[in-house]
């Protein structure tokens, strides 16, 4: 397989000297753990005290991670990056809402994303976190069948309801909806909403995603499974695979607990969990599409092996790669010039409340190993080579 991920010309091409040179501070600071760690204290405090940071937080990490505080907002970053034929899942990042006002508008949120997807090229899926539409607590319980309170049965219902709505709108209007994953305590009761919502809107093809954390070891065997369901019930099966964004938290309440670690013993392992799984649903495409949600190069380099190897297109439609905006634009970007499909997960929302998002994609950075040394000495290369 031809190496492509080291062309930073082709990476960088819609970054100005200024963006490339902010970028580079950016992760520059990232890569220091401590002041990460002092960071995100300082601007917890600054943010719940209302300090006045919002400005300097909007023109440093958030504009560098995140599209816009609307969807009008993104626009303009969603047509700049489909001028070189990369697309954009809009995704409504703020996080920690606990009110049911809230979790109605993070609905019109992803109904009025669909609504864009279907007017726009460029805006091929709609996502939703499940926590966006109920409350964390009544996952958890209906996940461990616990009784509800009569309240809690209401909520369960509301949650319900909200992912129906969505998954028609995202069916009648023929743009297929990503449902991310969150903790393991909460996802058995998300995923079997989300496979309820396959079997009703995945009949003639994939509509509704889930998502496999392939950090999680039983994520193949649960993925077996329930293509084992599939085929006797005649529907197909979406799924987003990532490495996963929860791990320190899984162990050390599993470790609390005192129940087996849910994580993968190794990086390594994590690794070979991601490939299987992906080369699992590659061998199976006639019943499944997959969004290769991925900052490894390997694993993207293995997924275009699959394609060469097969007699599928490149640009087929059951088949993406997914990053974050923000990071690994030369993965994204040399991608999308070779012909295949590619998306950046491009959040917005009000600055305050898509700081746990942004908060977390700075700890991710500083902990996943070769991350953000990978990101700047790309950086580096491109700003030497523009002589900047």
């Amino acid at each position: 397989m031809k190496k492509i991920f080291d062309n930073t010309e082709v990476a960088f091409a819609l970054k100005s000297n200024s963006e490339l040179d902010r970028a580079y501070y950016l992760f520059e600071m990232i890569k220091r753990e401590p002041l990460v760690k002092i960071g995100t204290a300082v601007t917890k405090f600054a943010l719940k005290t209302h300090l006045p940071v919002e400005g300097i937080i909007r023109t440093t990490v958030f504009d560098h991670f995140c599209g816009g505080v609307t969807e009008e907002d993104c626009m303009p970053t969603i047509d700049k990056m489909f001028t070189k034929n990369v697309h954009s899942v809009l995704d409504y990042s703020a996080e920690g809402k606990e009110i049911e006002s809230q979790f109605d508008l993070a609905m019109s949120k992803t109904l009025n994303t669909i609504k864009f997807g279907k007017e726009k090229e460029s805006i091929p899926f709609a996502v939703f976190k499940p926590t966006g539409f109920g409350r964390l607590e009544v996952y958890q319980k209906v996940s461990e069948g616990k009784q509800l309170t009569a309240q809690e049965q209401e909520e369960w219902d509301r949650i319900k309801e909200r992912y129906n709505t969505v998954s028609k709108s995202a069916y009648d209007n023929n743009v297929p909806l990503l449902i991310d994953a969150e903790e393991t305590w909460m996802q058995d009761a998300a995923d079997d909403l989300i496979e309820e919502m396959m079997r009703k809107y995945n009949k003639e093809k994939v509509i509704v995603f889930g998502t496999l954390q392939l950090y999680r070891w039983d994520r193949l065997d649960y993925l077996k499974k329930l293509h084992e369901r599939a085929k006797k019930e005649g529907f197909k099966i979406g799924m987003k695979l990532v490495r996963g964004a929860y791990m320190e938290k899984e162990r050390e309440r599993a470790a609390k607990k005192g129940y087996k670690d849910p994580i993968c013993e190794s990086k390594e392992a994590t690794d070979k969990m991601y490939n299987d799984v992906l080369t699992y649903m590659f061998e199976n495409i006639d019943d499944m599409a997959i969004f290769a949600g991925t900052h490894n190069e390997e694993s993207s380099y293995l997924l275009m092996d699959l394609i060469k190897n097969s007699s599928i297109s490149k640009n087929d439609d059951r088949i993406w790669f997914g990053q974050l905006y923000g990071m690994s634009d030369h993965i994204s970007y040399n991608l999308s010039k070779e012909g295949y499909n590619v998306a950046k997960y491009l959040p917005f929302g009000p600055v305050r409340d898509v700081m746990p998002y942004l908060i977390r994609r700075a700890e991710e950075n500083t902990s996943v190993a070769g991350q953000t040394s990978r990101e700047l000495e790309l950086l580096k290369r491109e700003r030497e080579r523009r002589k900047i």
